[in-house]
């Protein structure tokens, strides 16, 4: 009787659950993407210096 290969199956584990996760991340890129279909950014306003600070 063949002996059971736990690295392999191992490795096919950690494949599977990678794949996962990239498609998660890409359904989750997709989303965030469609919820701003602008181009705008989340990130706040800044001046031309772009140091984010009101200097007056």
């Amino acid at each position: 009787m063949a002996k059971p290969n736990y690295s392999f199956e191992k490795r096919q584990r950690e494949i599977a659950k990678k794949k996962k996760q990239d498609e998660k991340a890409a359904k989750k890129a997709a989303a965030k993407d469609s919820a701003n279909p602008s181009g705008a950014s989340d990130k706040p306003d800044t001046d031309e210096s772009g140091s984010g600070r009101n200097d007056r």
